[in-house]
C-alpha cells in the first residue's frame, strides 16, 4: 500500500512540475492544482496508513496510541481542500480577466 501511495504521489508532483513549466496559463492553474493535491496525499500518509483501525477511542479502555489513526493530518488535509479550491477558482477568475484585458493566455502576455 505505501508503495503505491508514494507513487502516486510521486506521479501528481512530477505531472504538476511538468506543467507549472508550460507557456499557457490554464495549464500552470492545473500544475498547481496537481501540486496541491500531492501535498495533500503527503500530510495525509504523515498520519500512518493504518488499516482496520478504529478512529475514535474507546471509553474505559488504556490508550495505546499505536493503534488508531492520527486525525490531525486528517484535519489539515481537509482544510487545505477547500483553500485550494477557493484558490483555484480566484485564479480562473484571474485567468479569464487577463486574457480579456491581453488577448492571450500566455504567462509572459506575448506569443512566440
Amino acid at each position: 500500500m505505501e508503495i503505491v501511495l508514494a507513487l502516486g504521489i510521486g506521479v501528481l508532483t512530477a505531472s504538476g512540475v511538468w506543467l507549472v513549466l508550460r507557456p499557457r496559463t490554464f495549464q500552470v492553474i492545473i500544475g498547481l492544482s496537481l501540486i496541491s493535491y500531492a501535498v495533500n496525499l503527503f500530510i495525509f500518509s504523515m498520519g500512518r496508513i493504518k488499516m482496520n483501525a478504529a478512529p475514535v477511542l474507546e471509553s474505559g479502555a488504556d490508550i495505546d496510541p499505536t493503534i488508531y489513526s492520527d486525525p490531525v493530518p486528517q484535519a489539515l488535509v481537509l482544510t487545505a481542500i477547500v483553500i485550494g479550491f477557493a484558490m483555484t477558482a480566484l485564479f480562473l477568475v484571474v485567468l479569464l480577466a487577463s486574457r480579456g484585458l491581453t488577448g492571450t493566455d500566455h504567462v509572459d502576455g506575448r506569443e512566440n
